[in-house]
């Protein structure tokens, strides 16, 4: 891991335009020098907002040099008005940067069903341009964050043939987190050298390994957006089957830590855990229970109690759908077995148990003891800030 956040012929920058109401960074731009091949991975949410629609467009074209975005606003569920609303902010970006209006993405978040203001963006763009610098990922980090209370960026190395390539990545979000690809936003600029099936596989598979193995509450945003650019400045090339795999090892590193800033600054979290299934038929079992047990309002706000309520675990595991035989069903937290065959293992277990459970991070693993087969997801508690941030959002 490297300690800048820059990465070879790539800007960015980000600044207030006035979208939000307290007046912090609202507008980001990330640069290419040249156009970079783009991949991008996208909501299954049915409703999605118009940057969305935009982009999975354009990304046909399989080139992008820029990627504008704001925070304060969804510019969902807006009509007509906001596809015209994301076009002009692309257009204004593109002729800021003197580039084809094509080759931007546009990317927004925040409350939806709010006309977005264009105008202020607009105005805001020629500033914006400006302050582009190749260390302005921190700053950019800052301009896309809604009720995060951090930037989130991860900077890594890599090399092919001893020649050195960079990935650099930031993300957003804090609630309305289950990424069904994945409110999240995550951008990566990379200078190395692949194809455009090449990145798209890497990024897809990187995704499925890590923004789709978490939950902060089982809302899958309309915005929801992953992008990858390689502008190839780099002399480092993915030309073999040993290439994609060493870099889709740097990808998934990358990308798995972000996803895990995402939960440790999930909205009002107090906790991270792993909730690990193991012992399935298959692992489409193990996934199903995993979210099921990860997604349970009674067992997230068991969490943040610090309580041992293992009995909200087993209720979860057998309302997921999945066959299970209760009278295998182990369950740990960390290495703590609390349950035994599908029974309380004593006082003495959850006095152990309780210990684990005031620890920030842990891991809760329930073992069918059926198959070979498993599935981890990670997840937060439910405390009563999340309550509170989201009651709040829109005053």
């Amino acid at each position: 891991m490297t300690d800048k956040f820059t990465c070879s012929g790539f800007k960015a920058a980000g600044i207030a335009a006035g979208i939000k109401k307290d007046g912090k960074k609202d507008l980001g731009l990330i640069f290419s020098e040249t156009p970079a091949i783009v991949a991008g991975v996208f909501t299954q949410n049915r409703v999605k907002a118009a940057p969305v629609l935009l982009d999975m467009e354009r990304i046909s074209l399989g080139r992008c040099q820029a990627i504008i975005a704001n925070s304060g606003n969804a510019n969902c569920c807006t009509g007509q008005k906001g596809m015209h609303a994301a076009d002009a902010m692309a257009r204004s970006t593109a002729s800021g940067l003197d580039i084809p209006q094509e080759l931007v993405m546009v990317a927004s978040t925040g409350v939806i069903g709010t006309p977005l203001p264009i105008d202020k963006i607009e105005a805001a763009i020629p500033a914006l341009v400006e302050s582009l610098r190749a260390d302005g990922f921190s700053e950019f980090a800052e301009s896309i964050m809604t009720t995060d209370t951090v930037p989130k960026i991860v900077s890594e190395t890599g090399a092919i043939d001893e020649e050195a390539y960079t990935v650099t990545g930031v993300v957003k979000g804090a609630g309305m987190i289950r990424p069904d690809m994945a409110t999240m936003l995550c951008f990566v600029a990379t200078d190395i050298r692949a194809s455009r099936q090449t990145l798209q596989d890497i990024l897809s598979r990187a995704v499925s390994r890590s923004f789709n193995r978490i939950t902060v509450d089982g809302d899958t945003s309309t915005n929801d957006t992953v992008l990858l650019l390689a502008n190839g400045m780099s002399k480092a090339e993915v030309k073999t089957a040993a290439d994609k795999e060493y870099f889709q090892e740097v990808m998934d590193s990358v990308l798995g830590k972000l996803a895990r800033m995402l939960i440790s600054d999930a909205e009002g979290a107090t906790k991270l855990v792993e909730v690990s299934v193991k012992g399935a038929l298959s692992e489409n079992h193990a996934e199903t229970i995993a979210f099921t047990v990860a997604h349970s309002p009674l067992v997230k706000t068991a969490l943040f109690a610090e309580d041992a309520n293992w009995g909200r675990i087993m209720a979860a595991v057998g309302r997921s759908g999945v066959p299970v035989n209760q009278d295998r069903i182990d369950v740990y937290f960390d290495d703590v077995m609390l349950v035994k065959n599908g029974v309380r293992c004593g006082d003495d277990a959850e006095a152990k148990a309780t210990k684990v459970l005031r620890q920030p991070e842990y891991t809760m693993r329930i073992d069918l003891n059926m198959g070979t087969d498993e599935f981890s997801v990670l997840t937060c508690d439910f405390s009563i800030d999340y309550i509170r941030v989201n009651a709040d959002y829109r005053s």
